[in-house]
């Protein structure tokens, strides 16, 4: 199930990750990886929506100099627009790289964090190394 956690994110973003994550909550393997996936997702969308809007503005600033005259578009948009799109990129490549790594991590039953949201997934399970309890 943590491997389906880390795996399913790439065609299900959070939900199928949320779903292991109720589902095998006795677990403190599954919910481990599977509370990762979440916050990784988070960030993902957070993230993704940030240049949506970036995009979006560009876009609408570019519509409105344009506009009711014969203005040319700024050059500035034909740099920025294909580094918002490359950073987009960026983000969903890096997103499968994480998945398949570390599906491939659970698999081998490795208590693998991420780099950023790892221990923050172990804080909120009050889980330490190895998957030892932490007494509150």
């Amino acid at each position: 199930m943590a491997v389906l956690a880390h795996a399913l994110q790439l065609v299900g973003g959070w939900i199928a990750p949320l779903v292991i994550f109720f589902v095998k909550r006795q677990s403190r393997f599954v919910s481990f990886h599977a509370l990762q996936v979440l916050f990784l997702q988070l960030i993902y969308t957070v993230v993704w929506g940030c240049l949506m809007v970036f995009w979006f503005s560009g876009i609408l600033l570019a519509v409105l100099r344009t506009h009711g005259g014969n203005n040319p578009l700024p050059a500035a948009a034909f740099f920025v627009f294909p580094f918002i799109w490359l950073g987009s990129m960026g983000i969903w490549v890096a997103t499968i790289l994480i998945a398949v790594i570390y599906s491939i991590r659970a698999g081998r039953g490795e208590w693998a964090e991420y780099p950023v949201v790892g221990g923050l997934a172990r804080r909120v399970l009050k889980i330490g190394p190895g998957g030892a309890l932490i007494d509150p």
